[in-house]
């Protein structure tokens, strides 16, 4: 930066309001990207706005604790956001109570696998047991897979970079595994991206539909407990 850009930059890193405004500004436009793009799920907003942060943050020399100090204020609205879930899920209780079994059978083998798989990966590829007990509850919404990650031995900030990257694999990338696999229920494919990618893939889900959307936030909410409860006692497993 210039000298006087330098010095502007300086005087509005000092307001927290810095981190809230650039979070917001940045998500907007990856909005408006993503809707330029037609929707495709490689323009995911999230995504965009991450690198488009990060590299604000990377050029002008801040810290991620300066730019927290705003961006905490979008953060506290991540559970009133994810209360509100329940709103349209209830619209679907009728739907949601046939289903009952069979969204209890994908519970308990969606978590399983998830966290099986991906610490089968990572032992594959030489990753260290920190590494693969981080890697364990990636597919959990960011607070409960840190809070997991650190009481199985692994580390809560590596975990939070490999939930969201899961997140975004799972929203780019849901749309041709339906269409490969011929998967066209919508109640199907919101609850499978929700157990698989989170608060990401749920966001996504509601993109396709209000009910995709409803059971996308039902098996985001449900894994997150199974994850909890499975991973400690999977861990004989996990350190294998």
């Amino acid at each position: 930066m210039t000298p006087r850009l330098g010095e502007i930059w300086v005087y509005l890193s000092a307001s927290p309001l810095l981190g809230l405004s650039l979070t917001l500004l940045a998500y907007q436009a990856a909005f408006w990207l993503h809707k330029r793009c037609n929707g495709h799920p490689a323009a995911n907003p999230v995504l965009l706005s991450v690198l488009a942060l990060v590299a604000i943050l990377w050029a002008t020399g801040t810290s991620y604790a300066t730019y927290f100090e705003g961006a905490q204020f979008v953060h506290f609205l991540l559970g009133p956001a994810t209360v509100a879930l329940a709103i349209p899920l209830y619209a679907q209780f009728a739907r949601l109570k046939r289903l009952a079994l069979p969204l209890l059978a994908t519970l308990v083998a969606g978590s399983i696998t998830a966290a099986l798989s991906a610490v089968a990966v990572a032992a594959a590829l030489g990753g260290s047991r920190v590494t693969q007990l981080s890697l364990a509850p990636k597919s959990v919404t960011t607070p409960i897979a840190m809070g997991i990650a650190e009481r199985v031995g692994g580390l809560p900030s590596l975990t939070a970079v490999l939930v969201i990257m899961t997140g975004i694999l799972g929203a780019i990338g849901a749309r041709y595994v339906y269409r490969l696999l011929a998967v066209k229920d919508e109640a199907v494919r919101g609850f499978a991206l929700g157990l698989a990618s989170h608060g990401i893939g749920t966001a996504r889900a509601f993109q396709e539909s209000e009910q995709a959307g409803a059971f996308a936030a039902l098996a985001m909410g449900l894994n997150g407990l199974a994850t909890a409860l499975l991973v400690p006692l999977l861990l004989p497993l996990l350190a294998g």
